[in-house]
């Protein structure tokens, strides 16, 4: 009897190894830097757009809307077009807690994954509970799974904007 019970327990955790596998690694790299930065370490941050990475994480069409954005950066700092954190989806953010990478599908059948997460944990009041979500499209290319788009959600309205429409109005000058 205790056999079984002892199999029925490592089983029934394979769901869940299983899931913890299908998380692509590009988005898992992209959140542990995320996490890190966020982290309140007096660590060096960690640029989610590195040169070195931007080929190999993201899709062809998401480094070439990138590339061109960057000549037009938001503040003159030479390292990003973005004056804040997209993935926090602002310029401020406490250690994330709550972390949670959910593979899935959309209705069009692509591939994708869902990080929520609490970026303000240490903040007080209502601001502390909120969850935020980021979509991760994913594309393939070269036989493996790139980021092809980042959705973020707006915290008060809900509504979700794609960071490939964006980085397109910041090479525009807009």
């Amino acid at each position: 009897m205790k056999t079984i019970a002892l199999l029925f327990t490592v089983f029934a955790g394979l769901p869940t190894l299983a899931k913890a596998a299908e998380i692509p690694a590009p988005v898992q790299e992209v959140m542990d830097a995320t996490v890190n930065n966020w982290s309140g370490d007096d660590i060096e941050w960690v640029d989610i757009f590195d040169p070195g990475k931007l080929d190999t994480r993201y899709s062809k069409d998401f480094a070439a809307k990138y590339r061109e954005a960057a000549k037009h950066p938001a503040v003159d700092d030479g390292i990003s077009p973005f004056d804040y954190d997209v993935i926090v989806n602002g310029q401020d953010a406490c250690p994330l807690e709550d972390l949670k990478l959910t593979p899935q599908k959309t209705v069009d059948g692509q591939d994708e994954v869902v990080a929520s997460f609490r970026k303000m944990a240490c903040g007080e009041g209502e601001e502390a509970q909120a969850v935020s979500t980021v979509r991760f499209e994913m594309a393939t290319e070269g036989g493996k799974a790139v980021i092809d788009d980042i959705m973020l959600e707006d915290p008060e309205t809900k509504a979700t904007s794609s960071l490939k429409a964006t980085m397109d109005e910041i090479a525009k000058g807009q």
